[in-house]
């Protein structure tokens, strides 16, 4: 049986999830979002970033991307990514489907800096092409990497000073703030952005981003944005049962952390057979470059996806554990190259 590391969405959810979905089933609760347990995960949530944000549950990362930018966004204004970003490189133009441009910058960890972004800012025609207004990073990013406090203290510092709108893609953010190498707090990511969601797909739910709003002039309307673009969903319960879960005892950070674990261990099965990495990570995705040999062969086993062509013979490979991947299964991971 072939065991996939191709996404850590391959199983369902935690345990502790069901039971409470299960236990709560035939309990009467208000519709779209006004539910006793997404108002308790909600709390939680302005508990742990200390602040008093907005906080609304949308079913996945790609309907969260898209509602979001299209409540930041005028009609003539673009946001920037960098070229691995998910809105760009792996959203069928959802982002563009809504009018609005997505302008890439070349990057080499999957992470903008300001330098990357200027660029954008010094367009010489004025309204004859798109403006600028958002920035969009992912914490992790697409390759795995994360941001240092530093790094989005200077992106904020930055933003603030062109007027331009930060927003986080969270999806895999549990990984990113359980990483070994991880400075930020949660508190942190909402002093210094203006939108961000913290992932539950990826992080042991069902389904279920937390987006939250610390921006006073984000906050405004936003739930119109959700009921136009079909994201207010009725059962909101579904989710927020699921975080209140999720951020009891800081489950859902334990559960990253076990995936960043798991893939630590697969990065150091690499590297002892000698194979060198695409990039240095240490969230849950690892890339190692291949012979293309070994992959074909390697898929007979196990489930990844080919990540970019190195040259005719070597292929980066990605690799990705999950909340829920078994330590057996890593331990027992060979790699023959004959």
């Amino acid at each position: 049986m072939i065991y996939s590391f191709a996404n850590d969405y391959s199983e369902g959810c935690h345990p502790s999830i069901l039971e409470a979905l299960t236990q709560s089933n035939l309990i009467q609760q208000d519709g779209y979002g006004d539910d006793e347990y997404t108002r308790n995960a909600t709390s939680i949530i302005r508990q742990l970033t200390q602040s008093d944000a907005d906080v609304h549950l949308i079913a996945g990362g790609t309907l969260t991307n898209l509602v979001v930018l299209a409540s930041i966004l005028r009609p003539f204004e673009s946001v920037v990514a960098a070229q691995t970003g998910h809105i760009f490189a792996n959203e069928t133009g959802a982002i563009e489907a809504t009018g609005h441009k997505v302008e890439a910058a070349t990057t080499s960890d999957g992470k903008l800096r300001p330098q990357d972004i200027v660029p954008f800012l010094n367009k010489a025609r004025g309204h004859h092409v798109v403006r600028t207004r958002a920035v969009y990073i992912s914490n992790s990013t697409e390759l795995g990497t994360i941001y240092s406090k530093k790094e989005l203290t200077d992106l904020h510092i930055f933003c603030k000073a062109n007027n331009l709108i930060l927003f986080m893609d969270g999806a895999r953010l549990p990984m990113a703030l359980a990483a070994p190498s991880n400075d930020l707090t949660i508190a942190d990511i909402a002093a210094l952005t203006d939108v961000f969601y913290i992932g539950g797909t990826k992080c042991g739910a069902l389904l279920g981003e937390a987006v939250v709003i610390t921006n006073p002039e984000l906050k405004k309307d936003f739930k119109y944005h959700l009921k136009q673009r079909g994201a207010l969903t009725a059962k909101g319960r579904t989710m927020g049962i699921q975080f209140d879960q999720l951020l009891r005892n800081n489950l859902i950070f334990d559960l990253a952390n076990h995936a960043n674990r798991m893939a630590a261990k697969l990065s150091a099965i690499f590297k002892s057979k000698g194979f060198p990495l695409l990039i240095e990570s240490d969230t849950n995705q690892v890339f190692p470059i291949l012979p293309n040999t070994l992959v074909k062969k390697m898929q007979e086993d196990y489930g990844c996806l080919i990540w970019n062509v190195i040259d005719e013979k070597h292929s980066a490979v990605r690799f990705i554990t999950s909340w829920a991947t078994p330590e057996e299964v890593v331990d027992r991971f060979s790699i023959d190259n004959n």
